[in-house]
């Protein structure tokens, strides 16, 4: 059973008392359905910006999946938004993430333009990998507007383990790159 997030709601990355090392983030969206029922293919990018020491440390999306790490794969790119589930993923060995890490911002920019009102049924998701494939929270982002980048949500280090932070911010990019001084602000 997954906890059904609001925005601004945190919740630790733990699972029967034990702090959680492997996550997986997905997102999924739909294209919003125009006359006699078609619908443009939205090409979103899920991507995460790693920052540390007052600044970015790395940056994992569509055109480099991995970290310099080894922690954080990205899955690869969907360039339709068609299907049910998840649209992308990335995996997170949240062990192995670099210790100057202090905070993972989990972004979706639309690189071809097209704004968040043109997209329907936008969803960030966590599950456990360590010994399950369980969902263990979903935030449904809603209100997202007519920009073309949206901070969904933040992975905060808090000692050894990891807090999760439901955003939905919607901002002003085409690319993670230039959504960094804006989720580093959050």
């Amino acid at each position: 059973m997954h906890i059904s997030l609001e925005k601004n709601q945190v919740i630790t990355l733990e699972k029967g008392g034990r702090t959680l090392t492997r996550i997986r983030l997905g997102l999924g969206w739909d294209a919003v359905k125009r006359r006699f029922g078609r619908q443009k293919d939205i090409d979103l990018d899920a991507s995460v910006i790693v920052y540390g020491d007052g600044k970015a440390l790395d940056v994992i999306y569509f055109g480099q999946l991995l970290s310099r790490d080894g922690a954080i794969n990205h899955l690869g790119d969907n360039l339709t938004g068609d299907g049910d589930g998840d649209d992308e993923q990335i995996i997170i060995d949240l062990t192995q993430v670099d210790p100057r890490a202090d905070k993972l911002a989990l972004v979706v920019t639309s690189y071809s333009g097209q704004s968040f009102d043109q997209v329907a049924n936008v969803y960030a998701r966590v599950n456990d990998l360590n010994d399950s494939e369980e969902e263990l929270a979903r935030y449904n982002l809603a209100d997202t507007g007519a920009l073309t980048g949206v901070i969904v949500a933040k992975l905060t280090r808090v000692g050894d383990a990891w807090q999760f932070t439901a955003l939905g911010i919607p901002a002003a990019g085409r690319t993670a790159s230039n959504l960094i001084p804006t989720a580093f602000a959050v």
